[in-house]
């Protein structure tokens, strides 16, 4: 299965922001769309950065609620690993396994179309396997 086929079966659109996004901003955004991170996009509609929940609880552990005041830039994870909609579910599995990566843009033609996180690819190999059990349970059933 290939990321396009998990893009198809999500609703339509990605969260982004802006470097210079106030983190307050940031985080009404996540609750409004009820998401757990924002694709951090430059002026130029190009991916600079990804952003979480967890980054903004780590670095207010770290730096008090005074983060709060500071911009997305100054919390933001980046360079960041991309994928492509041709790209295998399998094998983004794997690097976001290794990487420890839980959301992955999508991209093409240096633009964002998408964003995969780990649930989907879970939810894709679950759907898959579900899907190759009903075929041997037919198969034995004959």
């Amino acid at each position: 299965m290939r990321i396009r086929d998990v893009l198809a079966a999500k609703p339509a659109g990605v969260l982004t922001v802006e470097p210079g996004t106030p983190v307050t901003g940031l985080l009404t955004a996540l609750a409004a769309r009820g998401v757990g991170a924002a694709v951090v996009v430059g002026d130029d509609g190009a991916v600079v950065g990804m952003v979480s929940e967890r980054d903004v609880v780590r670095h207010l552990h770290h730096r008090g609620a005074g983060l709060l005041a500071d911009t997305v830039s100054s919390i933001m994870t980046g360079p960041v690993t991309t994928c492509g909609a041709d790209d295998e579910v399998d094998a983004l599995a794997g690097v976001m396994t290794q990487r420890r990566i839980r959301h992955v843009p999508v991209v093409a033609d240096g633009k964002l179309t998408g964003i995969v996180s780990i649930g989907d690819v879970v939810k894709t190999r679950l759907d898959e396997l579900e899907a190759h059990r009903d075929q041997l349970e037919a198969y034995i059933a004959g």
